[in-house]
């Protein structure tokens, strides 16, 4: 069994998921927020995204860990290195549940991630796509230090990839 981590930022705790996590990511992942990651989808897929998100752990030794702010238990949503045949290149993916938005969440978080990911496995690069539609995902990208990549792959064709090396901490 592998040991996942809980990794812990000033507001923000990133831990494990477990199956009651389910019922936030399948509002998100039902809804027409979910547009910019080829959604809105079924129960059936958005399950199984969720237990994907999950096994990574097990096949790849990373993979997702949910956002749970610390001062209340709240979880905000969930960060990622994604990896397995969906992904042409380890992905550092992030998601934010409504109303989360615009609170420097998502990037406390995967600059924690992105930094175990570059720390403890070895990496040394990351992409993230980004739907060329979503510029609160682009400008994440970049406000993390990515720089875009023409020449990569996108996990689908219209994909902007960025990628983020271990220099672009900030």
């Amino acid at each position: 069994m592998i040991d996942i981590p809980t990794l812990e930022t000033t507001r923000l705790r990133l831990r494990p998921m477990i199956s009651a996590d389910f019922d936030f990511y399948r509002a998100l992942m039902m809804s027409p927020r979910a547009v910019h990651m080829g959604g809105p989808f079924d129960l059936k897929t958005a399950w199984g995204m969720f237990t994907n998100d999950a096994a990574q752990w097990q096949f790849f030794g990373h993979g997702c860990l949910m956002i749970e702010r610390r001062a209340d238990g709240a979880v905000l949503g969930q960060i990622g290195i994604n990896h397995g045949p969906l992904f042409p290149e380890k992905e550092l993916g992030w998601l934010l549940y409504d109303g989360f938005e615009g609170q420097g969440y998502a990037i406390e978080a995967a600059e924690a991630m992105r930094d175990w990911a570059f720390d403890i496995l070895g990496l040394v690069s990351l992409v993230s796509y980004c739907d060329p539609e979503n510029q609160r995902s682009i400008a994440l990208a970049r406000r993390l230090g990515a720089v875009l990549d023409p020449d990569a792959i996108g996990q689908d064709p219209e994909d902007l990839v960025f990628r983020h090396y271990p220099a672009a901490r900030g």
